[in-house]
Parts: C-alpha cells; sequence; structure tokens
C-alpha cells in the first residue's frame, strides 16, 4: 500500500516533471528565429559554400555560420546572422549584395559585403507564396489543369512547415536572382529578394527532382539535379528546358565559360559540352568518388574537386582531365579564387587555402 508520505513523493514528481517539461517546452527557439552563435570554432567547422565579394571571401556552414576573410583566407571573421540553420550556399553579384540559402527555405540577405545579414524569406512563408500565386493564376485560368496541381502543392508545404533547404542561390545582378532546392523547389526575385515568384511552372521537371545546383558559364544559365536531370533557361519560352544527357545519376555542379560547359556529379561522373548542350561527351576521371565542386582558375584551367579531396585538372579546356595527387586530401564541398588567384577550399574540417602548381 502507498503510504501518504510515498503518495506526496509521487505527486510532487509528477509536478516537477510537468514544470519541467513546460520549462523546456518555453526554452525552445526556432532555428529560423535564433541568432548564430559566435564560436572561435567555426573557422574550423563543416563549411558548404564559399564566393567572394569583390576581394573579400566568404564562406557560410553549419548552425548559421558565416565567415569572411579580406586577407586572402588567412584570418576569419564571424557574421552577424539572425538564424541558426544550417546553410548551403552564398553567393555576391557584387561586392556589397549577397545571398546565402539553407536549411528550412531560409534566404538571407546581406548589403555589406557579408558582414551583417537579414533574413528574407523562410520555409514557414513559401507554401503560403505559392498557394497565393498559382490560385491567382487558377482563377484567371479555371481551364488549366497544372494551376489546382500546384495550389495543392504549396498546400501541403505549408501544411508540413518549414522542412525542405534551399541547396543553392544565383543571382544575375543586385535584382535579379534565383533560390533552388529540394523536390522542383525554385523562386525567383526581381527586386532583390524584396518579393519572390514561385518558378515552379517554369522548370521542365515533372518528376520533381532536387535541384542541386544553378551556375551562369556566362552564355548559358543551367540548373543540375537528381537523375541526370539538367535545365536551361530559354529565354524565347522564358523557362528552364530540359537538356538530354547521357547520364542518368546525379550531378552535382555546373562549370564553365562561354561556348564550353562541364557538368559534374556522382561516382567521378563529368560531362563536356560544347554546343550549348546539344551533344555530350563523357570524360574519364579515372575516379569512383562524387565531384563535388569545381572552378576555374587563374590560368584557365579548370579543377574539379571530390568529396574526398582528390582533384582533377585540365589544361587550358575542358577535354580532359588529369588527377592531382594532394599531400593532405580532404573531403571538399566548395571552392574559389582569391583576388591575387590562389585557391580556397571549404568542408568539413572548415577553410584552408591550397597550393598548387
Amino acid at each position: 500500500m502507498c503510504s501518504y508520505k510515498n503518495y506526496l513523493q509521487l505527486t510532487l514528481g509528477v509536478v516537477l516533471a510537468t514544470l519541467q517539461g513546460l520549462s523546456q517546452a518555453s526554452a525552445y527557439v526556432d532555428v529560423l528565429d535564433l541568432p548564430a552563435k559566435v564560436s572561435p570554432l567555426a573557422v574550423n567547422g563543416p563549411l558548404s559554400g564559399m564566393t567572394r565579394a569583390g576581394a573579400r571571401l566568404v564562406a557560410v556552414g553549419q548552425r548559421g555560420h558565416i565567415l569572411y576573410s579580406d586577407d586572402g583566407a588567412q584570418h576569419w571573421q564571424q557574421a552577424t546572422v539572425p538564424v541558426s540553420a544550417d546553410l548551403n550556399a552564398v553567393t555576391f553579384p557584387s561586392a556589397t549584395e549577397g545571398w546565402a540559402v539553407g536549411g528550412d527555405g531560409v534566404v538571407l540577405h546581406s548589403n555589406d559585403g557579408g558582414a551583417t545579414w537579414s533574413k528574407q524569406l523562410d520555409g514557414r512563408e513559401i507554401g503560403t507564396l505559392m498557394v497565393k500565386h498559382y490560385q491567382a493564376l487558377a482563377d484567371a485560368e479555371p481551364g488549366n489543369e497544372q494551376w489546382p496541381l500546384l495550389v495543392a502543392e504549396g498546400e501541403r508545404i505549408a501544411e508540413q512547415g518549414a522542412d525542405k533547404p534551399l541547396l543553392d542561390v544565383w543571382f544575375t545582378s543586385e535584382r535579379v536572382g534565383y533560390v533552388i532546392g529540394v523536390f522542383n523547389l525554385i523562386l525567383r526575385t526581381q527586386d532583390g529578394g524584396q518579393s519572390w515568384t514561385p518558378f515552379q511552372d517554369r522548370t521542365d521537371n515533372p518528376q520533381g527532382f532536387h535541384l542541386n545546383a544553378i551556375a551562369s558559364t556566362g552564355d548559358a544559365l543551367y540548373i543540375a539535379g537528381e537523375q541526370g536531370l539538367l535545365l536551361k533557361w530559354d529565354e524565347l519560352q522564358q523557362r528552364f528546358a530540359a537538356v538530354q544527357t547521357p547520364y542518368q545519376g546525379s550531378f552535382f555542379g555546373v562549370l564553365g565559360r562561354p561556348g564550353e560547359v562541364l557538368v559534374y556529379g556522382l561516382r567521378g561522373n563529368v560531362l563536356r559540352s560544347t554546343d550549348g548542350g546539344q551533344s555530350w561527351e563523357t570524360l574519364d576521371s579515372g575516379l569512383h568518388v562524387s565531384i563535388t565542386a569545381g572552378v576555374i582558375d587563374a590560368q584557365g584551367n579548370y579543377r574539379l574537386f571530390t568529396q574526398g579531396g582528390q582533384m582533377l585538372v585540365s589544361q587550358g579546356s575542358g577535354a580532359q582531365l588529369h588527377f592531382v595527387q594532394s599531400s593532405e586530401p580532404v573531403p571538399v564541398t566548395d571552392v574559389t579564387r582569391t583576388a591575387d588567384g590562389a585557391l580556397v577550399v571549404v568542408g568539413s574540417r572548415g577553410a584552408r587555402k591550397l597550393s598548387v602548381e
């Protein structure tokens, strides 16, 4: 039989557990509302994306960490960021104006070269934005069966909440740009991120494959996705049209210049086209590990990097790739050139400057 004392202890324990649970619940703050924590270890933590803002380097990574360097990656400072969501990619069309994207559909903007950031959009808003946009189109074209489907997709996203990450971002100017992500998630802005227009109806991606990377070659804009998906912006049709490729695995990046484009991805696969994607040749990388980053170096050579830290180099054009042994191979998620032409990579161990021939 339970004594009165035991009963009081049991009752008190229940009350304390309830109060503790309420305290923990009240202490919870969504990562979209929690500023990134300043940490001296951030520079050595996982970083996912990097770019240049003028001469400055800007890198993004986990827990909302954004770092910037004004001395070619010798020293880094941590930016002020209003979210703690993991960040995947960053772009600066000018030395001051930049955008970063990441988990929970977050879009951040900086107007001071990456030192401070503000939130322009997140996944809690994207579904509602889609419903409003496509419902207006459905009302205007009641006979078009596409619009109700996209309205329903927006409703699903709104119901599921902010759980869909944005994977890449690209801006052609300080006003016009795109953000892309999982399940064909894509939006465009024409006013520097003050407003965003859903673009799902402007992609040849009926199966809703993930959109992994977006990049310009100077004469064309491409989106690389999973299961062989490659899209190219068609100015006449005002949409991202499908480009047929001979590989059905996932692509993780696009790299090129006017007249030449390389797409790369799983298992060391690299494709090259010199006719705008009408035909492709498969390059022999000699590797079977995923290629995750690429850059054109100061000498005009392509350099591709893998998740294992291996590096492939072309000589001039991208027609042939050669493996270059690294003394300290580390996983690479992104790479960029400094203002003086040096290469800096980021990955699971932070940022580091490369010594390359």
